[in-house]
């Protein structure tokens, strides 16, 4: 057989819209045959910092696009509208570039292609961790890396570093680059799954499709771009090729395979995929038909004993932007900065939310949310505690050493969030909600002490919580996830820190809510919206 060799992923063209930011910190210089693209390091400190600033408060506009679609979709549920509606405004208010359209602004992630005739004289990711370093510093980004000190000992960084830095090398004089801002959320949706020859058949795979469509759930924030993968020289390959395909970076591979083991996209499969996630009816985080916008299916050469399968998703914080540098000068995607332009004339027609008052005894709150059914959407009114991952940790802590939990725990409705820095002259910083599954493992022992009795978060739970809320009468209200901006410029009033304030992002807080849009998810019954799907 002859030898055969070609680029594994054949992109077939590049129809991104770039911006030039500057022609500076490039020049070309000849080295006998070679034509050398020389960039000064500054340059790429530069682009890093220009190209997190930008994700940070703007979209793509083929994303926004998608959201308007389902608006004017007939067959979208009002919850889907009313999720789509609330994520347009959001991105609306982001692009002021005040308050980033959602608080976890993410873990850094810089995907680049370095050309061989690319000198900067340095090690690049340093220049671009330091780029990435000024956008976290001077804009209102959340720092969200810990490190660790030792093996049960974390700090935060306090400067969102390190990011995840990977370069590889290509042919030419050029650099390109995919810069990613990956929330918690998202990245803790990415799963491998490692089957075999068994699963490749078309029975198999709907059946697995349809299984793991569930495993996602709505804690990553739908509508999604999903990307699943079939196939892989590694697992770690496969993995990486998710991530590109869920920041729509394949799209313009080929659609069919070959010989050599080129990666293709199977358009066939990514219409059934599609279907799926429209038939589950977990919707727009509230039920409904827009579990996810769009599906790459991408499917990948594998070792005769190994099938790995990967699933992922890019949430509704859809912060990818490409970039590149040549000897034209530095260049980055053009994002959307008017996203008003998407927004409809008169807001999508729902029904009137039932106003909950958060400022009444605890017992009295409880005995209102019990009048109404899961679904049923809200809006609260009142003081409600903040308190996510490590507070959590701490008062168990307190419980395990024989001490009293805190009155404010028993006293308030417990919102599982942490925020991004607060812009000058407002009273939060982008404050969406964190995924509630992460403090399952509390909610029956606070709920045994009278704590965490009305939670607010976002995704689904596990059956322990179920349990417990019908044991001790307790509620898990949902919050959209998503849109952090405008939560934090209408419905957030007042923050002040009451504990553990050393913790920074993770301190506990008491914010006052005004109008605060929520669901009832689980009841004091043992109903669960989520698991009403499924029966």
């Amino acid at each position: 057989m002859d030898f055969i060799y070609q680029d594994p992923y054949p992109i077939l063209k590049d129809d991104t819209q770039y911006k030039k930011i500057t022609s500076d910190f490039v020049k070309t210089e000849q080295l006998g045959d070679r034509e050398i693209l020389t960039v000064d390091p500054k340059g790429l400190e530069l682009l890093a910092q220009e190209a997190m600033i930008d994700v940070s408060f703007m979209l793509r506009t083929s994303h926004l696009q998608k959201l308007e679609n389902i608006l004017n979709d007939p067959e979208a549920t009002d919850n889907d509208r009313f999720v789509a509606y609330n994520l347009l405004q959001n991105a609306a208010v982001a692009v002021e570039g005040e308050l980033p359209s959602c608080q976890d602004t993410g873990t850094a992630i810089v995907l680049a292609k370095k050309g061989e005739n690319v000198f900067t004289g340095v090690d690049d990711a340093e220049w671009l961790s330091k780029g990435i370093f000024n956008s976290y510093q001077i804009k209102n980004l959340r720092y969200s890396q810990i490190v660790p000190i030792s093996m049960f000992e974390e700090k935060n960084s306090g400067s969102n570093l390190p990011a995840q830095i990977d370069i590889y090398a290509k042919k030419g004089a050029s650099y390109e680059f995919l810069f990613l801002a990956k929330g918690g959320g998202s990245a803790n949706k990415t799963f491998l799954y490692q089957k075999t020859k068994s699963l490749l058949n078309e029975k198999s795979m709907n059946e697995f499709v349809r299984e793991k469509i569930k495993d996602l759930g709505t804690s990553a924030c739908p509508p999604y771009h999903l990307a699943l993968v079939i196939g892989g020289t590694s697992a770690e390959a496969n993995l990486a090729a998710v991530k590109k395909a869920s920041a729509g970076y394949f799209d313009n591979l080929p659609t069919s395979g070959n010989m050599a083991g080129q990666a293709f996209r199977d358009l066939e499969w990514e219409q059934k995929v599609l279907q799926i996630c429209q038939e589950s009816a977990i919707g727009a985080q509230f039920g409904g038909k827009y579990f996810a916008h769009d599906v790459r299916v991408i499917r990948l050469p594998r070792h005769a004993a190994s099938c790995p399968v990967g699933l992922g998703v890019s949430c509704s914080a859809d912060r990818n932007i490409k970039a590149k540098i040549s000897k034209d000068g530095i260049f980055l995607e053009q994002l959307e900065t008017n996203p008003q332009q998407f927004l409809p004339a008169v807001p999508p027609h729902l029904e009137a939310p039932v106003e909950i008052d958060l400022n009444r005894p605890m017992n009295e709150i409880l005995a209102e949310l019990s009048k109404y059914p899961i679904k049923t959407r809200l809006k609260l009114n009142g003081t409600v505690i903040v308190a996510r991952d490590i507070a959590h940790a701490k008062i168990k802590e307190l419980l395990d050493a024989g001490k009293p939990m805190p009155e404010y725990f028993k006293n308030h409705p417990v919102y599982y969030a942490g925020p991004a820095k607060t812009p000058e002259g407002m009273p939060s910083g982008s404050f969406g909600p964190t995924t509630a599954g992460r403090m399952d493992v509390y909610v029956d022992e606070f709920q045994s002490h009278g704590g965490s009795m009305i939670m607010l978060a976002k995704g689904n739970r596990s059956k322990d919580v179920m349990n417990a809320c019908k044991k001790y009468g307790g509620f898990y209200l949902g919050s959209i996830g998503g849109p952090a901006a405008i939560l934090a410029k209408e419905n957030i009033l007042k923050v002040e820190v009451v504990d553990f304030e050393e913790l920074g992002m993770e301190a506990v807080r008491k914010i006052t809510v005004k109008d605060f849009p929520a669901f009832i998810i689980t009841d004091d019954k043992g109903n669960d919206f989520f698991s009403s799907l499924s029966t």
